[in-house]
């Protein structure tokens, strides 16, 4: 496709549906286990595979994590609402309907701040999940463990304009569920499934464009892939077309992305609302909820990450992309928590988790929160780098060995390594101070007029020669003490 198309005239217009299934031991409407990874078939009741005279019964842990969500984003919880019918005829369906909430979902508004913009949410309910097709060589299977597992459907307003806000707000919608303990959003076993409303419009206009759906992107790089692939293509199709009609362009139809070809590959016309033949559930009762009920569960609400967010660069003076990084990812911020109880340069300790030894995990697949390694050690770590104890590169080589030894203390690694332990002898250090000294009198004078930058280089210097292995502290102490002088 070419690359030379004038995207800055087009504003995208993306509304996203996040399906995340919910945590809870049974499934929505019966008492079957609600497990991933076992045997297929095993984890099916009566209700779940659709057997006639089967009735469904609400499992209430689904409700009370829906109004957490709810409450997180700051929506209206709704004291009644109701079930309906949405029917489809697909395998991986036993009954050939699914039951959600059309007309009186259990959330309603809501929003989720991210990257400096506020973005709308126009509601949220609760659904029972489909089974799961598996393909062989020489067959397709129906998988229907995953069939009536809880899920809450996350509907946004077409209020998202690029790829990357709409990963971002994905990535935001995430954290919450995982920091009140709804789901625990693993992508790669479905847990966390984003469908996308992609349509483009010149900027200015005001009314929307025809739009296609992109179903089950489970990944956030994907679903930007996705969307930058049809922003494209849709701009692509009205600058070659400009007197079709839109929606002959653009006919609605539901779409899957292909990463190995890099495109969205239609599998059907869209269907609308009339399609699925909406009505009232009548299996169920309304669920009404009491104004006590909702206080109750706001007052056990948890630290939730925005309030981290502001936490974090506000009072301990993270920089922004440092706090979206670790609240993003709860385990992190958990870490980063406990190791900041026992060290309080919240900066550097940010430093070592999210990239020294991310770093140092990158391949392995492991992370810092699952490799073993104790909280305190590394808070132990950023503040023997404070006290200027070690050296920047003896902690680099001292993280090697405390990541192929977890338990190891990192203080107990400096005592077995003599190459740990900082040169802090005056006489040897002397004179490669005179030595830097004599090599770089414009840093001198530099420093002496008050240019801060110019002795840290002189310490460089300094900490060049001696292969990292001088004291910072009495580097820093002689330096001073000989330019003075």
């Amino acid at each position: 496709m070419s690359e030379d198309l004038p995207l800055h005239l087009w504003e995208p217009v993306i509304g996203l549906e996040i399906h995340a299934q919910l945590n809870t031991r049974t499934k929505i409407f019966s008492s079957a286990p609600n497990r991933f990874g076992d045997e297929p078939n095993v984890n099916i009741s009566s209700v779940c595979t659709g057997q006639p005279g089967a009735l469904p019964v609400l499992n209430k842990e689904v409700v009370h994590k829906t109004v957490q969500f709810g409450l997180a984003i700051g929506a209206k919880i709704s004291l009644v609402s109701t079930f309906d019918r949405k029917s489809y005829f697909y395998p991986d369906s036993p009954r050939n309907f699914q039951i959600t909430q059309f007309d009186t979902p259990l959330i309603r508004g809501g929003q989720i701040e991210t990257l400096g913009k506020t973005f709308r949410i126009n509601r949220a309910h609760i659904e029972d999940d489909a089974g799961m097709l598996k393909h062989f060589s020489t067959f397709a299977g129906v998988d229907y463990n995953r069939a009536g597992a809880g899920l809450i459907e996350i509907v946004s307003e077409p209020c998202i304009h690029s790829p990357q806000e709409a990963a971002a707000y994905a990535m935001a919608i995430r954290a919450i569920l995982l920091y009140i303990d709804a789901s625990d959003c693993n992508m790669e076993e479905g847990s966390l499934r984003m469908d996308a409303n992609v349509s483009v419009r010149l900027k200015g206009e005001k009314t929307l464009r025809p739009r296609i759906e992109i179903k089950n992107m489970n990944s956030f790089t994907f679903m930007e892939m996705a969307l930058q692939s049809e922003i494209r293509r849709q701009i692509k199709l009205y600058l070659d077309h400009p007197h079709t009609p839109h929606l002959e362009l653009i006919p609605p139809g539901t779409y899957r992305w292909d990463p190995g070809l890099k495109q969205a590959i239609l599998m059907r016309s869209k269907e609308s609302s009339d399609d699925y033949r909406y009505f009232p559930e009548p299996d169920l009762p309304p669920i009404v909820l009491t104004q006590s009920y909702i206080d109750e569960i706001r007052s056990h609400l948890p630290e939730l990450p925005q309030d981290r967010f502001r936490r974090y660069v506000f009072d301990l003076g993270l920089s922004e992309y440092a706090a979206t990084t670790l609240i993003n990812e709860k385990p992190f911020a958990d870490y980063f928590e406990k190791a900041l109880q026992l060290c309080p340069n919240a900066r550097q300790l940010c430093n070592w988790i999210t990239i020294e030894f991310a770093g140092r995990f990158k391949e392995s697949g492991k992370t810092l929160p699952t490799s073993g390694i104790p909280p305190e050690h590394v808070a132990k770590l950023v503040s023997l780098i404070d006290q200027n104890t070690i050296t920047g590169r003896i902690a680099k080589a001292i993280a090697d060995e405390m990541v192929a030894n977890p338990a190891l203390d990192p203080e107990t690694i400096i005592a077995k390594n003599p190459d740990y332990q900082p040169n802090a002898d005056i006489a040897s250090l002397e004179p490669i101070i005179d030595q830097v000294l004599r090599e770089n009198p414009q840093s001198v004078i530099d420093f002496k007029a008050g240019r801060d930058k110019a002795f840290a280089f002189l310490v460089g210097a300094v900490m060049k020669l001696t292969r990292g292995k001088a004291s910072p502290q009495i580097v820093n102490e002689l330096l001073r003490k000989k330019i003075s002088s």
